[in-house]
């Protein structure tokens, strides 16, 4: 069993070059598709970057292995980034990836579990952390010590099946339990409906360890993970997002949700990604 695929961590300049890569590939499965959750996608790839080339403990030729970490991607239509990512490491084939959406394939929009390196069928919202929750004591009552990683949005923050998740988790000390929450500040119709601040600090008074990050700031994300692992109980990471991250046309879209492309639009989306990738390094 391997960290994050690899024996050595990834510098800085790596986990850069990984997360730019996720979102070219991004680019490539929603081109032609009009319309999808590319901007979600787009503003998690630094997270996933760290996960899987950082944190993670899991073998991609034994995709059920027990011994493996579990990560559950609570928001299914964020799977755009998910599977770039499983297809990165090879989980996932390019000819798979080519069919992303369509209909037929095994890679919808949402994420169910039968695709390979998916762990939970996602579409309604709100469960995911609670599903994390049982998995975590039942590793617990295996003896293993693989831990299991949820990410979660701040539009779920709204709904009460998530804090009765988070009360559950600190109640039961679930040292192997992490909430990795996207706060994006959007949900279907626009801004967030709910004042849901201050984050951080509720997950504190829900007797989780937590810590705010810019979440499109791998160094800061790798700092928080550091931090935190070695603390007893749930661990909260609340990452402040941007939607469309890297592609300043698709960033200032004000329904950024569920974005709409015309075809002829992608070709200049894509160079904008490229023409910023130095600046984020």
């Amino acid at each position: 069993m391997t960290k994050a695929a690899t024996e050595a961590q990834c510098t800085p300049s790596e986990l850069a070059d990984i997360a730019h890569a996720l979102r070219m590939r991004m680019m490539r499965m929603a081109a032609g598709k009009g319309e999808g959750y590319i901007a979600q996608g787009l503003g998690i790839a630094d997270l996933l970057t760290v996960l899987y080339w950082r944190e993670l403990r899991f073998d991609t030729t034994s995709l059920n292995d027990p011994k493996r970490d579990r990560f559950l991607l609570s928001t299914g239509h964020y799977s755009i980034a998910l599977y770039a990512a499983l297809a990165e490491l090879g989980v996932l084939s390019e000819e798979e990836t080519a069919t992303y959406a369509l209909n037929g394939s095994n890679l919808p929009m949402s994420t169910f579990d039968e695709t390979p390196g998916v762990e939970i069928t996602s579409g309604s919202l709100g469960h995911g952390l609670g599903q994390g929750v049982g998995m975590g004591l039942g590793l617990r009552l295996d003896e293993s010590d693989a831990d299991v990683y949820v990410e979660i949005s701040d539009g779920e923050l709204q709904e009460g099946s998530t804090w009765e998740a988070a009360m559950a988790g600190a109640s039961f000390k679930l040292d192997n339990l992490w909430a990795l929450v996207d706060c994006n500040g959007i949900q279907a119709d626009g801004p967030m409906v709910l004042d849901i601040e201050s984050v951080a600090e509720k997950w504190t008074a829900f007797g989780w360890n937590a810590a705010e990050v810019a979440g499109n700031d791998l160094v800061s994300i790798v700092d928080a993970f550091d931090r935190l692992r070695d603390r007893p109980g749930p661990k909260a990471i609340i990452l402040r997002t941007t939607p469309g991250y890297g592609v300043p046309s698709l960033v200032s879209r004000e329904r950024a949700h569920f974005v709409r492309v015309a075809e002829d639009e992608w070709s200049g989306l894509t160079q904008e990604l490229e023409d910023n990738r130095e600046q984020r390094r």
